[in-house]
């Protein structure tokens, strides 16, 4: 599971037997893939069966946050509904929007599709540049722009970029203050991709932001956490694969995965650093 770390110490104690780690995620940020490798140990990941699963939380988080919707029917169950108002409990649209996708990935296409349903002009970025292919996927008319100009001109930015090194703390303060007045961050990547405290600040300096996290640091996150209190902040807690379907599916996978590197055959789904590795010729 993501919240086992598989490190050296783990390595060590399972000794030279251990043929594979599969891990019930895409992401496999919690495993020492370099040190799996050296050791000749496979690691086998889940992508694609949660790509969509995950896509539809991301746009369900986001309409949430923009709408209100968590506030509103907490307001019919405490009674603080009295009747209707022309201002109350009003968010702000979706539809129309500019939207800024980072990581234009599986599950960042799959986001920018349905977001498209819902008439938003579409841009993207990576550090690996334009992506021609998932643009003409996508129908044309998406945009490619660097991280600061993407995070200056959107009225929605979605962050759905796997964690690494490189993107460790990538969203910081810096990044933060470049999100125009109004401007909504979605994160179901993973909550270390932004850096929290800088995240608390912006919220609390500048009350028109908004943010919709699938992703914390830690998690769980403890409910006494500074985000919690912030009236422009919606946290959930890492649901973003979480329907039945999907997550058999990943189970599925993860022990296939699991024999077939017990069988020294190729995997189903074999993390890029360690593809080919260790495998049985």
């Amino acid at each position: 599971m993501l919240s086992d770390k598989i490190d050296t110490e783990v390595l060590d104690a399972a000794g030279p037997s251990l043929k594979c780690v599969s891990t019930m995620s895409v992401g496999y940020s919690n495993i020492s893939v370099d040190e799996c490798s050296l050791r000749e140990i496979r690691v086998g990941h889940t992508p694609g069966v949660l790509t969509d699963a995950t896509a539809d939380l991301a746009l369900a988080l986001t309409l949430a946050t923009c709408r209100l919707i968590p506030e509103a029917a907490a307001a019919v169950r405490s009674g603080d509904w009295k009747s209707w108002k022309p201002f109350w409990m009003c968010g702000v649209d979706v539809h129309h929007k500019r939207v800024g996708i980072v990581g234009l990935g599986r599950i960042g296409s799959a986001i920018a599709k349905r977001f498209q349903g819902f008439g938003c002009s579409i841009v993207y970025t990576g550090k690996s540049g334009p992506k021609p292919q998932e643009e003409a996927a996508l129908g044309g008319g998406v945009t490619w722009l660097p991280l600061p100009e993407l995070l200056s001109s959107c009225d929605i930015v979605v962050l759905v970029i796997p964690l690494t090194k490189d993107t460790h703390g990538l969203i910081a303060a810096k990044e933060l203050s470049l999100l125009k007045d109004g401007a909504v961050l979605i994160n179901v990547a993973r909550g270390e991709v932004v850096v929290q405290e800088d995240l608390v600040a912006a919220l609390k300096g500048r009350p028109t932001l908004r943010a919709g996290l699938d992703v914390t640091v830690p998690e769980p996150l403890p409910p006494s956490h500074a985000l919690l209190s912030l009236p422009n902040c919606l946290v959930l807690p890492h649901i973003g694969s979480a329907s039945n379907d999907c997550r058999m599916k990943m189970g599925e996978l993860s022990i296939a995965n699991v024999l077939c590197g017990v069988e020294g055959v190729d995997m189903p789904c074999e993390c890029p650093e360690s593809l080919g590795r260790g495998a049985s010729k």
